[in-house]
């Protein structure tokens, strides 16, 4: 069986550097949620010359919309959402400082050069596993646009929490390593 890593949000380059494409991940630290409208919503921010609602210098933002929490628990369910629907944000939080981002499914081209120009990198979560990933959520608090409900922006402490490194900061990509590996001939 591969080691686990285990690494502390947020990030710094030291830590990114060292995390291959196909690194088994466990996080423990702060992360951010977000999905396509609190995206969009940050970028219009920014454009208008208004301050992000979260300092995004160094974070992972995770790509979900957490089900309500039942009674007892921090979070309901909360796996992770398609993130090629981030795709048209990615580039500007990534210039902005942001240094990791969860979710599943491939990355456009466009992500992917992004996040080797800002050594960035880019987990997968494994979709179907919501609830066993909401027993790494120790606290969960929503910091902006509650309207937005389970897209509002969550801070989210978290241990333990399971990711595969699917692109790392050199733009090795296992979506595309891996399928290559077992393409049949």
């Amino acid at each position: 069986m591969a080691e686990i890593k285990r690494i502390t949000a947020p990030l710094t380059a030291e830590i990114v550097s060292k995390l291959k494409a196909g690194d088994m991940i466990e996080i423990t630290g702060v992360i951010y949620t977000a999905r396509d409208a609190a995206h969009k919503r940050m970028v219009q921010a920014y454009q208008e010359g208004q301050p992000l609602p979260i300092a995004i210098q160094g974070q992972i933002i995770y790509y979900v919309g957490p089900c309500p929490a039942k009674r007892g628990q921090v979070i309901g369910s909360c796996g992770p959402t398609t993130s090629f629907r981030m795709d048209a944000y990615t580039p500007t939080l990534l210039e902005l400082g942001l240094k990791g981002m969860i979710g599943k499914g491939t990355r456009s081209q466009d992500v992917i050069e992004c996040i080797k120009k800002n050594e960035a990198i880019y987990f997968a979560a494994i979709g179907g596993a919501g609830a066993t990933i909401a027993r790494s959520v120790k606290k969960a608090k929503v910091v902006a646009y509650p309207d937005l409900g389970p897209e509002a922006i969550y801070r989210l402490e978290v241990e333990g929490f399971p990711c595969i490194v699917a692109i790392d900061s050199h733009g090795d990509n296992l979506y595309q390593s891996g399928s290559e590996r077992y393409r049949l001939n």
